[in-house]
């Protein structure tokens, strides 16, 4: 018998893959986002064998996660687990796991666990988190949104300081308690400053006593010259107009200089707010760290067809990729992300590769009650209509169709009673963050594809 004492060397690497792939051809997608997923639903049923791997079980509607940090979405409305959406393709399996490594030579993916999936054409659509330019220690001070986690802490936060306010006599802490910075001006930090200020000036006015809604104070800052740059000028000034009017200080080339535990130090000028929260810029989730070269915001550089150069069988879409049309880079937008998953995956089932050619649908942005904007080639709504359409594409979007007629009723409920039903303060984040405490740890967000 072999001495016990003996070291043991490294255990074996398990081939994860759930299903023989045998003689089939073998498409391992790294990522269920808007791109990772829109590839596989194009692969479905096919002869090809897929395998999906994600840390997380669920596709996130990333678009609509600041409705559940503002209490008016739950997370189960925009989150659908990725087994069920594509439990009826046979030839689609999915892992839910971490990759760690890619063995080029060998052809596989290693993951955290210790196991192994091997690939024949990978497809890497591992999102994006947010970039704080040199400084990630302010993650843990002004957490951004990207994740379940992230829009339960902010919620949390937010409810949590309007509760400490209604107790505190002190004029100084309740005003820090009532004040929001909000950091970045595109259509994030857009949505979220007007869905605060509703929340502030519905909420605070119906359900709290002693707090006046006028004394919340929500700051969006913008280091830039003007709010939504991708949009037209006319529109940038429209959105900041409305959101003036909702009560939002809107600051223009303002830099936040530091970030720390309840405060934020903007042009000099330390603020003291209990919630700060980031959406000013996003960089590529795991290239990196994953051997790839990547341009400055971490994504990958592919070619015409997606792939990256030097790398057979391998294809970059989504956050992931660096992709330029008329020598622009392509936004970091779901519609990009789920046109590059459709055309890799049509691409890869017909066994050839061609360029893709990115169509713009439009852009939107909602900024509050019957305000929002919506922009297509030369046309450029704004208000009532603009607002209309943002819903409805929205809930097209979704992922299924009782999550569309669910967000569907949940909107024209609170359209009707002002309203908001997910204003719920989860005891463990209360209990992690300390009272008065509105920031996370900064976690690392997973394989998803962004906005």
């Amino acid at each position: 018998m072999p001495d016990p004492r003996t070291p043991r060397g490294p255990a074996p690497s398990v081939d994860r893959t759930p299903a023989a792939v045998g003689d089939a051809r073998h498409v391992v997608i790294v990522g269920a986002g808007f791109g990772g997923l829109a590839c596989a639903q194009e692969l479905a049923g096919s002869p090809v064998r897929v395998t999906v791997i994600d840390r997380r079980n669920h596709h996130l509607f990333q678009p609509l996660l600041y409705q559940v940090a503002t209490a008016a979405l739950s997370p189960a409305d925009i989150a659908s687990p990725v087994r069920s959406i594509l439990s009826r393709a046979r030839n689609i399996d999915v892992v839910m796991g971490e990759v760690r490594a890619i063995d080029h030579a060998r052809r596989r993916l290693l993951l955290a666990d210790g196991g192994h999936v091997p690939f024949g054409t990978l497809v890497l659509a591992t999102g994006s988190a947010y970039n704080y330019f040199g400084h990630d220690e302010w993650a843990r001070h002004a957490p951004g949104l990207k994740s379940i986690r992230d829009a339960r802490r902010l919620r949390a936060g937010l409810l949590r300081s309007f509760e400490e306010a209604e107790s505190y006599a002190c004029p100084g802490r309740r005003s820090a308690l009532l004040t929001t910075v909000i950091v970045g001006g595109g259509p994030t930090g857009v949505e979220m400053a007007g869905a605060v200020a509703e929340l502030a000036r519905f909420t605070l006015r119906r359900d709290f006593r002693r707090i006046d809604s006028h004394e919340a104070r929500i700051i969006l800052v913008e280091a830039g010259p003007r709010l939504l740059a991708s949009f037209s000028e006319e529109t940038s000034d429209y959105a900041a107009a409305r959101l003036r009017g909702l009560g939002v200080e809107v600051r223009l080339g303002a830099k936040v200089t530091d970030v720390s535990e309840g405060a934020v130090m903007i042009d000099g000028q330390q603020i003291a707010a209990a919630n700060l929260i980031w959406a000013a810029g996003i960089r590529a989730l795991e290239p990196a760290s994953l051997g790839f070269e990547v341009d400055g915001a971490g994504r990958i550089e592919v070619a015409e067809d997606l792939s990256v150069p030097g790398l057979a069988g391998v294809f970059a879409l989504g956050d992931a990729a660096s992709f330029c049309q008329a020598d622009r880079p392509l936004p970091a937008l779901a519609q990009v992300a789920r046109q590059q998953g459709t055309h890799l995956g049509q691409a890869l089932l017909a066994g050839t590769t061609r360029p893709f050619h990115y169509v713009s649908r439009g852009d939107t942005a909602v900024i509050g009650r019957h305000a929002a904007v919506f922009e297509t080639g030369r046309w450029h709504l704004r208000g009532r209509v603009a607002w209309l359409l943002w819903a409805l594409v929205h809930i097209y979007l979704l992922v299924g169709g009782e999550k569309r007629l669910q967000v569907g009723l949940k909107w024209l409920w609170r359209y009707v009673t002002f309203e908001r039903g997910a204003r719920l303060i989860d005891e463990e984040e209360v209990t992690r963050r300390g009272p008065g405490h509105s920031t996370g740890d900064g976690e690392t967000p997973g394989s998803k594809s962004g906005r």
